[in-house]
Parts: C-alpha cells; sequence; structure tokens
C-alpha cells in the first residue's frame, strides 16, 4: 500500500495509541499519522495511576511509548495540544495552539474526564478529580503541606485515591452515598469486608452522606452534608464517575449521546471520523475499562489496515481492585434477582468470600473477595455463556456435588478458556497472545511471556492465571521457574548480571544481550538504562557511555517539562556564587526569553520554560558547567554558611562544600545523590536528610548517610566520626564509589542502606586499605568524565539532535 493517506489521531491516550500501534503492525506503511493529545505527556498507562499515588511505581515507569517510539515511527505529535475544531468539510483539525492538520481518516479517541459534582464551593481550591497525571501530582503535593482528605465516592477509583492518600501519610475520609463500598461491583457481605479491611489500614468512612456544600474562602475548608454534620478537610478528591468528552465531536456536528455514537466498526455519523475508546458510545454503552476500549481498538485498526474483521459486538466487563493488600474480583450481574439462584461461602476469619450468580444453569455474575486466583476462570465462563447445571460447586469450591473432590483442574479451566479471554486487563492481552508466545516464539517462563507481551507486566493480578496458561501451553517444556530479574527481558538480577559482566567481559549493552540470552533483544527501558550505567561502572576507562540507552533528560542533559519546555540548571559549587555569575545568568535568561528563574532546594538557579533548540546556545553563552539537574548523578551540595560567618560555626563549611562538590561534580550513580555539610550541630544545611551529610561538631566531623527529603523522609544514620578534612574526603568518596558499586540500578542511597544495613556498610569501609582502594577506583572514573553540556557544544553532530526534525519531535508550545 502506498503512503499517502493521512492519519490523524486526536487523542493521546491508551485506546488510541493501542489503534495506531496495530495499524502500524498491520499496515506500516498506509498512513502519515499525527498525534494531538491535550496532556504534555507521551502515551501512558492511565490505569496505573493508582500504583503511582500509592508509592508502588513512578511516572516514568506507567509511560507505554516514549517519546522515541514517535519519533522511530514517524509520527508528528502535538502534546500539551489539545484540537479544538473539526472542519469536517474541508477534512481539517485545528489546535489550540494553531497547528492545521489535514487528514483523509480521524479518530476521536478523546477519552473521558472526572465528573464534579455541581454542589457550592466544587470550583474552590483542593478540590480535583482523579484522572490524569497532573491530579496525581496535584494530590503529592497537597499531601506536603496539608494533613487531611476527603475521597467523595466509595467505588472502585475512590477507594483507590483514597489508597494513595493514606501512603502519602494524609488522614483520608472516605464519603460514599450508599450503604456500603464498591456497590456497583460487590453485594453487601464482600462490602463490608472490604471496608473491614480498609479501615485495619486506616481509611476512615462516611457512608450514606451527601455533600450538601464545599466550604472555605478560597481553598476547601471542610464538607457539609445534608444532614448539616461537617467534615473538615484539606483537599477533596471527586471520584464519583467519568463522562466522556465530546465536546469536540458535538460542535463538529457528529451524532452524540452520552459518547459519540459509532457503529460495530467504530465509523461515526460522518465519513471518514471514527471514534474509539472513552470517548465512544456504541449500542448506548461508553464503557470506562480498557479492555473493551482495546477490543474496540483492533476491530478499528484492521478497517483502516483494509484486513478483514467481525464487527465489535460490546463487553462483558469485570472489575479488580488494584490496591494493596486487598484482593477484590467483580463481574457480570452480581445482585440477587427474582429469577437468579446464587451459591456463596463466607469465610470471615480468613477474610474470604465468594459467590457465583446462576441463572437457566449459566454463571451471570461473580464476586471473589480474599482470594481472586478464580476471577478470570469465572470471568470466562460468564462470557461463554456455557451451561454449569450440576457443577456449580465444583467450579465455585473445587469439590465435586458427591464430595469427591473431584472438580475441574487448573488445565481443565485453562483449556476451556476462550481464545479471546482478556487475560491481563493493564495491557488487553488475550488467552491467544499468551498461546502464540508460548507456542510459537518459545517462551517458557513467567518472564518470558511477560517481556513479549507484557501480560502481569502492570498490577500483576493476573500472574496466577499467566502461570497457569504456561503450564497449560508449555507442559513438559516449561522453563525453570527463576526469580525475578532486573525486568521482563531476563531472569538474571542485578548482582548476577554484574558478575557475568565482570567474568566474562563484556563490553556493550548489546554484547550483554546477546551472551546473557535476553528475551527482548533490543531490551527494555528499564534494562538498557541499568545495562549501560553497570557497564560504565565496572569499566570506566573503556566503555563508551550509549545515549540511545538514557532516559530523555539524560539524553538532552536538561529536564523536560510538562509543557514539553526545559530546565536549564548550571553548577554552582556548594552553592556560593558570585555577581559576575549572576549577571551572565540573568543576561542569559533576558536573551532568551527564559519564562521563569528560580531558586532550586539545592542553592542553584533553575531556568525554566527553554526551547529545546535553544539548549546548546544557553549553555554557549552561559559557560559554565552543567549542574546535572535531570541525571542520576551528583545533584547539590548544599551548606551553611559555617565559621566563616555564622556566630555557632565550628567548621568551614561552604569550604568543605566546594571542595566535595568539585571532586564530584560529574559522578554518575545508581540514582540522585545529594549531599550537605553544616558547620555546627544546627544543621542548618539540613544535612541529616540527605544521602551523605557532613555535619561538623567541635573538633571533627560526623558523617551521616541514608536520608532522604523526599517522597519518604528518612533521617540519615551516623557512618562516622572523623576529626581532619581529609577524612571527610576520604569516607565520602569511598562510601559513594561502595554505592555505585553494590547499589541496584535507580535505588537511592535511603533505599539501599535500608536494604543492606548501616552494618554491612561500616564493615565494608573500615579497612583503610579497602577505602582508599575505592577513593581510587572512583578518581579513575571521575578522571574520564566530561561535562555534558561542553561535549555537545564543541561536536557539531552532536549539537544537530537539537534541531527540531518536522514531524518527529514533540511540538514544544
Amino acid at each position: 500500500m502506498s503512503t499517502t493517506k493521512k492519519l490523524v489521531l486526536v487523542g493521546n491516550g491508551m485506546a488510541g495509541i493501542r489503534t495506531i500501534e496495530h495499524i502500524l503492525k498491520l499496515a506500516p506503511h498506509a498512513y502519515e499519522i499525527t498525534v494531538f493529545g491535550a496532556e504534555p505527556h507521551p502515551n501512558y498507562n492511565r490505569i496505573m495511576l493508582s500504583s503511582v499515588l500509592a508509592g508502588g511505581t513512578s511516572i516514568e515507569d506507567i509511560v507505554i511509548n516514549e517519546w522515541s517510539w514517535y519519533e522511530d515511527n514517524g509520527i508528528r505529535v502535538y502534546p500539551g495540544d489539545p484540537v479544538i475544531r473539526i472542519d469536517a468539510e474541508r477534512k481539517e483539525v485545528v489546535s489550540q495552539a494553531g497547528v492545521r492538520a489535514s487528514y483523509d481518516e480521524l479518530i476521536l479517541a478523546t477519552g473521558s474526564q472526572a465528573f464534579i459534582l455541581p454542589i457550592p464551593g466544587a470550583d474552590k481550591e483542593g478540590v480535583i478529580g482523579f484522572r490524569d497525571i497532573k491530579d496525581c501530582e496535584t494530590m503529592m503535593a497537597a499531601s506536603h503541606k496539608y494533613r487531611k482528605a476527603a475521597v467523595i465516592g466509595g467505588g472502585l477509583l475512590g477507594l483507590e485515591a483514597a489508597r494513595g492518600l493514606l501512603n502519602l501519610g494524609m488522614d483520608v475520609t472516605v464519603i460514599h452515598i450508599n450503604g456500603h463500598l464498591m456497590d456497583r461491583n460487590l453485594d453487601l457481605p464482600a462490602g463490608l469486608m472490604l471496608q473491614r479491611e480498609l479501615e485495619e489500614q486506616g481509611m476512615k468512612f462516611l457512608l450514606k452522606k451527601h455533600t450538601e456544600e464545599i466550604t472555605g474562602k478560597h481553598r476547601v475548608k471542610s464538607l457539609r452534608f445534608t444532614d448539616q454534620t461537617v467534615l473538615e478537610t484539606d483537599l477533596v478528591v471527586m471520584a464519583v464517575g467519568i463522562r466522556p468528552q465530546v465536546e469536540l465531536a458535538r460542535q463538529a456536528g457528529l451524532n452524540v449521546n452520552r459518547g459519540v455514537i459509532v457503529d460495530d466498526y467504530m465509523n461515526t455519523s460522518i465519513p471518514g471520523i471514527s471514534a474509539v475508546g472513552e470517548c465512544a458510545e456504541h449500542r448506548g454503552i461508553a464503557y470506562g475499562l480498557v479492555a473493551p476500549l482495546y477490543e474496540q481498538g483492533m476491530v478499528l485498526a484492521k478497517r483502516l489496515a483494509g484486513a478483514a474483521t467481525e464487527g465489535y459486538e460490546g463487553s462483558v466487563t469485570s472489575t479488580k481492585l488494584k490496591v494493596s493488600g486487598v484482593d477484590v474480583f467483580s463481574a457480570g450481574q452480581f445482585k440477587d434477582a427474582a429469577d437468579t439462584r446464587s451459591i456463596r461461602i463466607q469465610d470471615d476469619v480468613d477474610g474470604v468470600y465468594k459467590k457465583m450468580v446462576l441463572k437457566d444453569g449459566q454463571l451471570i455474575g461473580a464476586v471473589l473477595f480474599g482470594d481472586t486466583t478464580d476471577g478470570a476462570s469465572l470471568f470466562s465462563l460468564i462470557k461463554s455463556g456455557e451451561n454449569i447445571g450440576g457443577r456449580e460447586k465444583e467450579i465455585l469450591l473445587g469439590v465435586s456435588a458427591g464430595g469427591s473432590g473431584s472438580g475441574p483442574s487448573a488445565a481443565e479451566r485453562m483449556a476451556a478458556m476462550p481464545d479471546d479471554e482478556i487475560v491481563c486487563g493493564c495491557n488487553g492481552v488475550t488467552k491467544a497472545a499468551i498461546g502464540d508466545a508460548v507456542l510459537n516464539k518459545g517462551c517458557n517462563t513467567l518472564g518470558a511471556i511477560k517481556s513479549c507481551t507484557k501480560a502481569s507486566a502492570s498490577c500483576g493480578g493476573c500472574k496466577p492465571i499467566v502461570e497457569s496458561l504456561l503450564v497449560h501451553y508449555a507442559g513438559d517444556a516449561i522453563g525453570e521457574q527463576v526469580k525475578e530479574g532486573i525486568c521482563g527481558c531476563t531472569s538474571y538480577d542485578r548482582d548476577e548480571i554484574v558478575a557475568q559482566i565482570k567474568e566474562m567481559g563484556l563490553k556493550t549493552v548489546k554484547e550483554v544481550m546477546n551472551v546473557l540470552g535476553w528475551n527482548e533483544p533490543e531490551g527494555c527501558s528499564k534494562c538498557r538504562p541499568s545495562l549501560n550505567y553497570y557497564l560504565g561502572m565496572i569499566w570506566p576507562a573503556e566503555y563508551e557511555d550509549e545515549r540511545v540507552s538514557k532516559f530523555t533528560n539524560e539524553r538532552y542533559h536538561a529536564n523536560i517539562q510538562k509543557d514539553g519546555t526545559y530546565s536549564v540548571i548550571p553548577r554552582i559549587y556548594g552553592g556560593v556564587t558570585s555577581p559576575a555569575e549572576l549577571i551572565k545568568i540573568a543576561t542569559v535568561a533576558e536573551k532568551y526569553d527564559v519564562p521563569m528563574v528560580k531558586f532550586t532546594g539545592g542553592q542553584r538557579l533553575d531556568l525554566l520554560g527553554v526551547q529545546k533548540e535553544n539548549l546548546p546556545k544557553i549553555w554557549e553563552e552561559l559557560d559554565m558547567p552543567s549542574g546535572f539537574g535531570y541525571g542520576k548523578a551528583l545533584r547539590t551540595v548544599k551548606t551553611c554558611v559555617g565559621n566563616t560567618f555564622c556566630r555557632f560555626g565550628t567548621q568551614d563549611s561552604i569550604e568543605m562544600g566546594i571542595r566535595l562538590e568539585k571532586k564530584l561534580d560529574k559522578m554518575v550513580a545508581p540514582a540522585k545523590v545529594k549531599l550537605a555539610v553544616s558547620g555546627c550541630p544546627r544543621n542548618c544545611a539540613e544535612a541529616t536528610i540527605k544521602d551523605l551529610g557532613v555535619v561538623a561538631i567541635d573538633g571533627a566531623w560526623e558523617l551521616h548517610v541514608g536520608g532522604n527529603g523526599g517522597v519518604k523522609v528518612r533521617a540519615a544514620e551516623l557512618l562516622c566520626t572523623v576529626k581532619t578534612d581529609a577524612e571527610v574526603e576520604e569516607w565520602t568518596y569511598a562510601y559513594l564509589q561502595y554505592y555505585r558499586e553494590n547499589a541496584r540500578w535507580n535505588e537511592r542511597t535511603a533505599a539501599w542502606i535500608e536494604r543492606v544495613g548501616l552494618d554491612h556498610v561500616k564493615k565494608a569501609l573500615e579497612d583503610r586499605e579497602e577505602r582508599l582502594a575505592l577513593v581510587e577506583r572512583l578518581e579513575l572514573t571521575l578522571g574520564r568524565t566530561v561535562d555534558p553540556w561542553k561535549e555537545i557544544i564543541e561536536d557539531e553532530k552532536l549539537r544537530k539532535n537539537f534541531t527540531p526534525l518536522a514531524g518527529t519531535q514533540p511540538a514544544a508550545h
């Protein structure tokens, strides 16, 4: 097929991009593709936001396709620039920033937005929904400043938000209009068991409460209910439902009901315009779960690729709560009715509840609490509609009606599961896809399946089913069950990989992957950066840093911000600058119209809002070293004024801080590293919440390690007390090198110390010869480093990477 048609996707979310992924596989050269997204982020897994909020993963980890994926596939993308108008006659869309894009085919995948209750005060500061990364960031920021949070809505999303806020240290109360939690998914016994479980975790509940007003002058202060009771709160999260975003479609003249009305092939009422995902309404239903949206995306992709496909006929959906410590599953019609029968077991001691709802011999609904391993098989039976008369107890209890214990085995249940059953709801992976991976692609371990298909790679809730399917398909050919590796591409952990690199003399990322038998030849966003670091750490004199294995921030040596612009932070040793340096920074900021100059928490100046193409020019004119404000490297060495000016100071903290920072200023590490030096025990530099803090006392220095002032605050522990400046340097460099050589990739010192124990580190450093050997290895590494800004300025080839390439770069606005 020739590359002549233009395809425009409005919406950079899961459903739309999944559709594009299918099209690229089915007809890779059929379209010139342009994507507009309202959010400034690459495509990410929205349903994992609750895990981000709960602290189980980072925002970086939930990105499905990084910017490089758009580049690699020649996709023109405009993040943070929503389409505001469709001209259906001219077949053209217009974005908020004025970008015009013509199309032959247009896909609307605008998703949905949180429904905000229309009550007085809903527009106050501190009242938000829970739909995107911005909401997530707002909640995380609020937790640093405020203590009390209220979540309106005791459904799935509300409980996930509440659990996350609880993890952030807030006092959380969930307000629900009905008598038990998740009443749209659970019956009363399961709802009460869920409430009991969450109360034990610290969550509070107000049930049968109707919110009448949100009070407060500018920011929310309290909720007042219809019974005139009041709940004081600093933050309100509305989690009472979602609404399809249809205004754009409505303005374009498309038929719209609750969502954009589509037929079985995702056609809207205007030829050439399709809709998919949460914004679409199919046979009267606008779905809010990922599995149906992926099914729609596959049908649409096949149609646009010219492949044969049956129409989408709707989906039976299931629900699984994704909060730590609670296993809940619900599917189909779970409530009893006059024409249904049900079978259930309830074990309040072990916290297990199982219920099946039957009608005319068929399973039509199920609820599981405490043990959800049978969820997928029950869901499969609901979808298949097969008659299970006489086998009800076998299916639910695993015993025959006569008590013989001859219920269906796991293998039988897996065999009976339809091929189109979606096993992994997070990533839309079917039973057939897993079977294909095992039978045709040599995946005979869980890790291999995860790497190949992404099944169980997100929340992990489907892992038992994936393992059962592995047994079902692989039989005797199943691979040895091995522990989890550093990612789904390998079963090797960090220590094994490092040992193999040293033992076999492996020198490149590709070589490591080949020799160690990576499941995925190109690796992934988790293993490539870690291998790049390990190789550089082990072979400092020989290894050439691999730029393509780094994250965006480290490739461009600047932090990308939410609006697609970058920030520039030059190195300011010890937080000490000069009038001449300040004038230079101000001059550059004015020349390039930098919208904000801000002091960082590490005593530096941050130039925010810089266009990517201006980065090399700004670095060149600043003529200052990079502050590595973007990297897994030494960030800052914060200092107080010490005995230079302070009347309490006992040592020269400024001089010590500058000396340490100059020594370590290009040091990369498994994670970012922050130091501080305080000139007396009053500790004005906050040295005891740093990765390494130096605190002066009378006649000596204390070295504290493993501190963190981030999301999880951790006080540093005393490593040692030394008397001389030289000893401070020796212990500091030895400690950091030992951390560099032994921590896992992306493991901060706080987590590392908790894992290995301070006593282990003390013992490793107690021998002076060992310390000096560590210092020597660090010096060897530091002696070969170069300033990345200067390197780019002087290398025209590298500099060209900052020149916008039409059609392949995220648009910055």
